[in-house]
């Protein structure tokens, strides 16, 4: 299924993919701080919106989404862009309740199979180099490491591991 559709799917779990749209960005941004990504912020978000890869932007909705007086709709988001016959994955942060439940592999998958379906080459993501349980995540899901970029991140200061995976033609 093609994620240019406004409602992705329904999952077995309750939780829902959709399409993200300027709705979601305040949660996104508070998903985006409380899991300490470098900061893109609001600005950011809706630009990469107006652009030609917003259908490579993901969010998960809770299966309370629907539910009077819930503090918040989303569980996670993925933030995607295709050029240069790669897939680059920009963000992927799940809010801390919703960990370690698949929600990150959900979105990941879903955003590989558009990259397939797409005709892409390849996917390439970068990460901090302390962060072990995303670098645990990609492995899962096939990606490997191909680079160290030196102090890549600041606040605080960070190498990035950059790992990529085969997705059409040479996989």
């Amino acid at each position: 299924m093609a994620i240019t559709e406004q409602a992705l799917e329904k999952l077995a779990n309750g939780f829902s993919i959709a399409r993200m749209t300027e709705h979601d960005l305040l949660e996104v941004v508070e998903i985006e701080e409380e899991s300490g990504l470098s900061r893109w912020g609001w600005a950011a978000y809706y630009a990469e919106l107006q652009g030609s890869n917003r259908d490579l932007m993901l969010v998960m909705r809770t299966p309370e989404s629907k539910a009077p007086r819930v503090s918040h709709t989303l569980a996670a988001y993925i933030v995607a862009r295709v050029g240069a016959d790669e897939l680059h994955i920009n963000n992927v942060a799940v809010r801390n309740r919703y960990r370690r439940q698949g929600i990150g592999l959900t979105l990941l998958g879903r955003i590989l199979e558009e990259g397939k379906r797409r005709g892409v080459a390849a996917a390439f993501l970068e990460l901090r180099a302390g962060n072990t349980a995303a670098l645990s995540l990609y492995e899962k899901c096939g990606f490997r490491l191909t680079a160290r970029r030196k102090n890549y991140y600041s606040e605080p200061t960070e190498d990035a591991l950059v790992m990529t995976i085969q997705l059409g033609r040479n996989a």
